[in-house]
Parts: C-alpha cells; structure tokens; sequence
C-alpha cells in the first residue's frame, strides 16, 4: 500500500511539473512563430490518439468505443470534448501568447473561485468563512499580479487578462461537467476522446498540416515534442492516475506545483520581468490554492455530490 501510495505521489508530482513546463515551453513556441490554433490542433490531436493507445493497451480496450453506445454518454462527450477541452486549452494558449505562461497559469487557477460562485448561486453550497477566505485571497492575489500595484496601468496586457479569466471559466466547467462520465469510463478513454475531438473540432480552423514549415526548426520540434508528450499527454495521464491512490485532498495539494513551475519557469529562464507586487500576488494565489487543499473536509464532499446530482438533472 505504501508503494502504490508513494507512487500516487510521484505522479501528480510529475504530472504537475509536466503541466507548468509545457505552457513555458508553448510560449517559447509562440515566440518562434507558431500559432495559437496550430499548436492546440496539433497537441490535441496527436495526444489524444496516444492517450487511446494507452488505453488500449494498459487497460480495458473494450471501453474506447463502449463510450459511444448510449446517446447521452455520446452528447455529454462532446460537449465536455467542445466547451470544456478545447475551450480550456484554447483561452489558456491564447493567454500565454498575449502575455505569458505564468499570468496565464494562475489567472487559470482561479477556476476553484469560480465554482465556489456557481455552487452558491445553485443554492447546492452554502457560502462558508472558507469560501469568503478563498475568494479574498484570490481576488487580493489577481489584483496585485495583474496591476503590480498600481491602477494607472495594468502590468499584464488586458487580452492575455481576458483569456486567463476565460481559461478559468472554461476550467471550472471542464471540472464540473465531465464528473458523470468520469463515474461511467475509465479516464483515459474520456479525456483521450475528448482531445481527439477537440483537436479534430479546431482542425476546420487551423489543422494540423497546414503550416509554414520555415517555423519548423530543430528547437521548435524539441518544444514541440515537449508540450505534446509531457506538457499534454504525460501531465493528463499522470494526474489522473494518481487518484486511484491518493485522496483528491493530496492531490489538489500536490497539483500546486504546476503554478510554481510555470511562475519560476517563465522568470528564471525565459527572463520575464515580474515586479514586486507581482510577487505578492503569486503567493496569495499559491497560498489559496493551498488553503483550499488543506481545509477540504466531508461537508464539502456532500456538496460535490449535490453538484453531480445537479448537473445530471441539468443534461
């Protein structure tokens, strides 16, 4: 039990890590001339097919169309695949390419807030000191980061803002929504599809053959493999799988690696100016994400419970 426990760890840990290094490594991407709809078409595509061979071959193989059977199964997935997959990779590509991987990261992170809101208007959760606590902090938080202080002029270009906020609205529903047939469907199946779907979906805009191949230098594919492999396919399969081992108490904790990782990424080696108060706003954000981690308790745990009710009633 201590192995598996251990090895739970070591994979949110890497997932993590894998997720905060891939949106760096995009930035750089984009820097060389790369599109924000190229890359997303591609990484989503080409992950989303080896996620299915995983599937295939580590697990039950007879899940991967078994998911298509049932028409509610079918429509619950593509709309999780559509809104929730590309929608969350697309706003969250699209802030990095407006300002970077870092702002872009922790305005992401402000999906917990989010369903705290949307939870509380549902009537499914009453407003506690807890959420009160969350929302001050990430507000306080967003506010410093995103101004360094000052209200003359904002510190991060207002699109990179406008997507980073998007990013978390897309991520509180990707969340919420894909809960039932994560309940059904082995996570590989369900995510692999989604991405394959989502890839497919953003391809009539931008596929993936269509390229200026001047871009396609021997750093950019070395990015390119990067994002694809460990910033999309490795960081999904890791932190899913390790739920099957860990509480999601540990591994919503462990997952705040990945802000860290893209704050420090960004400053120390793509040399990204980030002032004091920037500083402070990071750490109130990072201090919420652990707070919420740490003051996780039963109640809480009813009321996800009433959210999946919920969203089976809405759908």
């Amino acid at each position: 039990m201590k192995n598996k426990r251990m090895i739970g760890f070591l994979l949110v840990v890497s997932g993590s890590f894998f997720w905060g290094i891939g949106g760096t490594m995009a930035q750089q991407l984009f820097s060389l001339g790369i599109e924000v709809s190229w890359l997303v078409s591609t990484r989503l595509v080409i992950a989303g097919i080896l996620l299915l061979i995983a599937q295939a071959i580590f697990k039950d193989q007879g899940q991967i169309f078994k998911i298509w059977r049932e028409r509610r199964d079918a429509f619950r997935l593509l709309v999780f695949a559509i809104v929730g997959m590309l929608g969350v990779q697309y706003t969250y590509m699209a802030s990095i390419k407006e300002g970077n991987a870092a702002v872009a990261t922790l305005l992401q992170y402000l999906a917990p807030v989010m369903i705290i809101i949307w939870v509380t208007v549902r009537g499914l959760s009453k407003f506690t000191k807890k959420d009160a606590v969350t929302i001050v902090l990430a507000l306080s938080g967003s506010f410093f980061l995103l101004t360094n202080g000052s209200l003359s002029a904002f510190a991060v270009p207002l699109p990179a803002i406008l997507w980073g906020l998007l990013s978390g609205v897309t991520l509180a529903f990707y969340t919420l929504y894909v809960i039932p047939l994560l309940k059904r469907f082995d996570s590989l199946v369900v995510v692999g599809w989604a991405m394959l779907l989502a890839g497919l979906t953003i391809s009539f805009v931008q596929p993936p053959w269509d390229v200026d191949v001047s871009v396609l230098t021997g750093a950019t594919l070395v990015y390119l493999v990067i994002v694809i492999i460990f910033g999309t396919m490795l960081a999904f399969w890791f932190y899913i799988e390790s739920l099957q081992t860990l509480t999601a108490k540990e591994t919503s904790l462990l997952g705040n690696i990945e802000p860290l990782t893209a704050v420090l990424a960004t400053v120390l080696w793509l040399k990204e100016p980030f002032g004091g108060f920037q500083w402070l706003g990071t750490s109130l954000i990072l201090v919420m994400m652990i707070y919420i981690a740490l003051k996780a308790d039963r109640q809480k745990d009813e009321d996800l419970d009433k959210v999946e009710d919920a969203i089976v009633e809405d759908n």
